[in-house]
């Protein structure tokens, strides 16, 4: 039996995220290109890696029709211009595509397979909307396999609210407004430069420069979020404001083992401790995270006072404070997503993950501490956490 190696993440890169729909800045770019355009600079930015040396491409899509179909990792591969030796595949856990992706890579790398790994996810919400073409087997819902409100994100989050009372729409909305300002302050303070690939897109107005989140509201005030209507419900308590928005986007992570580090000359910045995928009630989607973290945890053998920062994706403020109550964190805990999240940058679904990672990276390295926390919820009642070590 070959030994487990350790996993080293050097590096991971996103695309900015741009609005879904015709006026967002994404809509004349095709999803495949967003993906190839992460991947080139990833190898530009670590120019020892030779494409010929890379042992698969995995990446990810929640929607894997038109310019996202296909076998994704190999596509994009070809495109971006790597070897035709390198093979790819493509995944799908929606909202964890591409922490499915980066696990998916790692477990080959742990494993001997290969020595360097591609992984990544892209989303490009403009060209397939969340949902479309998909064929919901009519016994999920006749058969009380789950409840309807589950094929529909922002149901679930104001399910939450029901089933947690303490959760009100005023703390929903106030963490909403410190996600908002810690990512303005991320964005002026240069955090972004580091991670967000600038790319050159078509425009109606000709060519342009997509390099900044287009979600990002950094006049946002509790009084304007107090203001707006439910999004999903009458007499609900999500609204746009407390929500990602719908979003166009993609990453990219380089993955080695540490045999390949040293002969590469690159230097890892975190190292893979361990990893859980949990499943909750569907209708509860947005709790996945809370058994994903215990899970993660306890196989590795570490506390939650042990974790120096947690990147928590934020498709919507109730989930992440879920996740805080159920595990004691407060919701302006300094180590809890100190650049802003997705309310402020948005969620293109399969892309997310890598950006949990890279902007974890950064903070790891900026304000020390040994571990570090990425965890998400996923759609149709699941939740991922991933445990890495700081190895800057």
């Amino acid at each position: 039996m070959p030994q487990v190696r350790d996993v080293l993440f050097i590096d991971g890169v996103r695309t900015a995220f741009g609005k879904a729909g015709p006026t967002g800045q994404f809509w004349r770019t095709r999803a495949d290109d967003m993906a190839v355009k992460a991947v080139r600079e990833l190898l530009r930015r670590n120019p020892t890696v030779a494409p010929e040396r890379i042992g698969d491409v995995v990446l990810a899509a929640t929607a894997q029709v038109g310019d996202q179909g296909l076998t994704l990792g190999r596509d994009v591969g070809l495109l971006a211009g790597l070897p035709d030796t390198v093979p790819g595949f493509a995944v799908d856990r929606m909202c964890a595509g591409a922490l499915t992706a980066m696990t998916a890579a790692a477990g080959e790398i742990a494993l001997g397979a290969v020595d360097v790994a591609l992984a990544g996810g892209v989303e490009h919400m403009g060209h397939h909307p969340m949902g479309e073409d998909v064929d919901f087997n009519p016994r999920f819902v006749s058969e009380r396999l789950i409840d309807e409100s589950a094929a529909v994100m922002g149901r679930t989050a104001e399910n939450l609210h029901d089933r947690f009372p303490a959760l009100t729409k005023e703390r929903a909305d106030a963490f909403a407004l410190a996600s908002q300002q810690k990512a303005a302050h991320a964005w002026q303070n240069g955090v972004m430069r580091e991670t967000v690939v600038p790319m050159a897109v078509f425009s109606d107005d000709g060519w342009k420069v997509a390099g900044r989140d287009e979600f990002l509201r950094p006049d946002t005030t509790l009084d304007g979020l107090a203001a707006l209507k439910p999004a999903f419900r009458a007499g609900g308590r999500v609204t746009a404001g407390s929500s990602a928005g719908l979003t166009d986007g993609a990453t990219a992570a380089l993955l080695v083992s540490e045999e390949a580090a040293r002969k590469l000359g690159v230097e890892p910045k975190l190292r893979l401790v361990g990893y859980a995928y949990a499943g909750v009630e569907p209708h509860l989607m947005g709790y996945g995270p809370v058994p994903a973290t215990r899970r993660v945890l306890e196989q590795a053998g570490v506390t939650l006072d042990e974790i120096a920062l947690f990147e928590l994706n934020e498709p919507f403020a109730v989930q992440v404070l879920t996740w805080c109550d159920e595990l004691g964190v407060a919701a302006d805990d300094p180590r809890l997503n100190p650049y802003g999240g997705a309310i402020a940058c948005g969620h293109p679904l399969a892309a997310t993950g890598v950006r949990l990672v890279a902007q974890l990276a950064y903070g790891l390295r900026e304000r020390g501490g040994r571990y570090g926390l990425t965890a998400l919820c996923i759609g149709m009642g699941m939740g991922c956490a991933v445990l890495w070590e700081n190895l800057q």
